[in-house]
């Protein structure tokens, strides 16, 4: 009960001096929103990005014709993706023939990311992207149909005009009816509808429900230029994945005519490499939150120490009364840091609202990341409010508890 009685008068204090309370319980705030904002918008980020890439697992690489990197801040903002040789189509096709019986290789093209797909009168927005891959792509990609079949050996050696489409091209031009045997057409060629993809969602920003994939020589017929194609390998053993990436290293350089000195014109990456680029450089903005957290919760402190300090002057009066009626130093000093910690924890609760409101808001909204709640951060954030108020709160309190009860009242 006396530890409610002293939560009630520390509240009625706070309330009686409510300006200066407020602009502490702010300042407070701001640190932590800082604090759990940053953070909560790269846990979404992280969670959404992993959930995004979950699909590729960790046994499959790529072999492409740049070697790119993920940097946040430093000196190599500014650095440009190491470009190759473009890989041609002999050379993707002579690699997989030597290393398709070791693991599964699949060969894609890139045919743009404004294509527009139509289907009778309704059409999409020009943001479709097309890949003209083979009959291993759904493996190497670890893609599932919703209906319909695969891309074939004999679709891709023929050249047929075929498709299967992303679930938001399907739901927007057919929504309903089965999209299977349908004829659409895509940038003014016509295909056939084969199969739809399962709902996928987007990786790293990149929306896969707007992808349709044609068979890669169908590709090569409609655009004569391509640029370099990309080999993605798929193994089943994910603890020999390192030894497949070795190999297919080596097969890659006598395909590519390279000297034994010759350094690797390729580069052979894991497909999960840019996630763990990415987490690592995340660490950069984790560092900036704390380091602007400590300095504002540093402010803050200071803040809240005059605003006591000058609380327990004002109140003189008060502490004398409350002495002469029996209340004690302790108790004297029980209610001021009290009061101290109850202003930091209700400016610890609305930082941790606004961070959580603004983090998810930033994470989920502009880089589709997942709504999370950081319960671990939240819980070291009330925890260093509790600090910085015992800290600021512990002077003004015990030179409360020292005020002289005859003195006090004689000020009255």
């Amino acid at each position: 009960m006396r530890f409610f009685l002293i939560l009630y008068q520390s509240l009625d204090a706070i309330r009686a001096n409510l300006f200066r309370a407020g602009v502490t319980i702010f300042i407070i705030a701001l640190g932590i929103t800082a604090l759990a904002g940053v953070l909560t918008s790269i846990d979404g980020i992280k969670s959404g990005i992993s959930s995004s890439f979950s699909s590729l697992g960790s046994n499959t690489f790529r072999i492409r014709n740049f070697v790119s990197e993920v940097r946040i801040g430093g000196r190599h903002r500014r650095d440009k993706p190491k470009r190759y040789p473009p890989i041609e189509y002999r050379q993707a096709v002579a690699f997989k023939e030597v290393f398709g019986n070791q693991a599964i290789v699949s060969i894609t093209g890139n045919g743009g990311g404004i294509n527009e797909v139509k289907y009778r009168s309704v059409s999409t927005n020009p943001n479709i992207t097309v890949i003209g891959t083979d009959e291993n792509y759904l493996k190497t990609a670890r893609f599932e149909l919703a209906e319909g079949r695969n891309i074939t050996a004999e679709d891709n050696t023929l050249a047929r005009n075929v498709v299967i489409i992303g679930n938001e091209i399907k739901e927007k031009l057919f929504e309903q009816e089965p999209a299977v045997g349908k004829v659409v057409n895509i940038s003014g060629k016509i295909y056939r509808v084969i199969g739809t993809f399962a709902k996928m969602g987007t990786t790293g920003g990149r929306g896969l429900d707007n992808m349709a994939v044609v068979p890669l020589n169908t590709l090569r017929n409609h655009r004569s230029n391509m640029g370099s194609l990309t080999l993605n390998v798929y193994v089943d053993d994910p603890t020999k994945i390192d030894y497949y990436m070795d190999e297919a290293r080596g097969n890659f350089r006598l395909v590519r005519n390279l000297k034994p000195r010759d350094p690797d014109d390729f580069s052979v990456m894991k497909s999960d490499a840019f996630v763990e680029d990415l987490m690592e450089n995340l660490k950069v903005l984790t560092i900036s939150a704390q380091v602007i957290a400590l300095i504002t919760l540093l402010g803050a402190s200071i803040a809240l120490l005059n605003v006591m300090l000058v609380s327990v002057t004002e109140r003189t009066n008060e502490i004398g009364l409350r002495k002469a009626l029996g209340a004690t130093r302790k108790n004297i000093l029980h209610q001021f840091l009290t009061e101290a910690v109850v202003i930091c924890q209700l400016g610890g609760i609305l930082g941790i609202v606004m961070g959580l409101l603004v983090g998810n808001l930033l994470g989920t909204i502009l880089l589709q990341g997942e709504f999370v709640v950081p319960w671990l951060w939240i819980g070291i954030g009330l925890f260093a409010c509790f600090i910085v108020g015992v800290a600021s709160g512990y002077y003004p309190a015990w030179k409360a508890a020292r005020v002289d009860p005859i003195e006090s009242l004689r000020r009255e």
